[in-house]
């Protein structure tokens, strides 16, 4: 289904792009702070979950869809916004004890994770502009080739999403025990979600 050549060359490719620090890496950090390091692995689940359903949408051509659409666009977007937001106020809440809890469930981080990578447009438009310079319709199902593609992105975001934020949960370890520090970290992961909500907020399509 895909060329053995065209794949080793999509590796290397990929794993650079893995490394670039970006959303999805600051995600994991602020979770890493914010619950330790389970739920960041959790959440480096959701969002590799979440990737190879932008894969999906734009291996049957809805993606194409979704970047030519304005409106779809920014509806996307704004729920995207709203989402971090709302992580960041519970995450600032919670340092403070009358909210959330500081440290979330795993299964919160993953769906967390999933919505927010679900919910940013930009994955769909790196999608399209990356992964189809590897496809060939010729070497079969094009939508076969980009889950192919889309997987290796995953898994390769998976492991290194999830070490920053494993490293992230092993200094919150080291460091708690006191009710000011909890609200240090309660601070700083709710101002690394906030950024993250105010970058989409501001985000152009080129």
């Amino acid at each position: 289904m895909v060329d053995l050549l065209t794949l080793l060359a999509f590796v290397p490719a990929a794993l650079a792009l893995n490394l670039t620090p970006g959303a999805d890496m600051m995600f994991c950090l602020g979770q890493g702070v914010r619950s330790g390091a389970s739920s960041a692995v959790a959440a480096s689940a959701g969002i590799s979950a979440g990737s190879m359903v932008h894969v999906s949408l734009a291996g049957v051509g809805l993606g194409a869809a979704v970047a030519a659409v304005p409106w779809l666009f920014d509806v996307i977007r704004w729920v995207g916004v709203a989402y971090l937001l709302w992580l960041a106020l519970g995450a600032i809440r919670g340092g403070f004890g009358n909210g959330p809890r500081l440290s979330a469930p795993v299964k919160n981080a993953f769906r967390a994770g999933f919505i927010v990578n679900l919910t940013n447009p930009k994955v769909i438009l790196f999608v399209l502009a990356f992964v189809p310079q590897f496809v060939d319709p010729d070497h079969g199902s094009v939508l076969g080739q980009f889950l192919v593609f889309g997987s290796v992105l995953a898994i390769g975001g998976f492991l290194i999403n999830a070490g920053v934020g494993v490293f992230a949960g092993q200094v919150r370890r080291y460091l708690t025990g006191s009710s000011g520090f909890e609200r240090a970290l309660a601070w700083i992961s709710g101002g690394i979600f906030a950024v993250l909500a105010v970058r989409l907020a501001v985000f152009e399509r080129g």
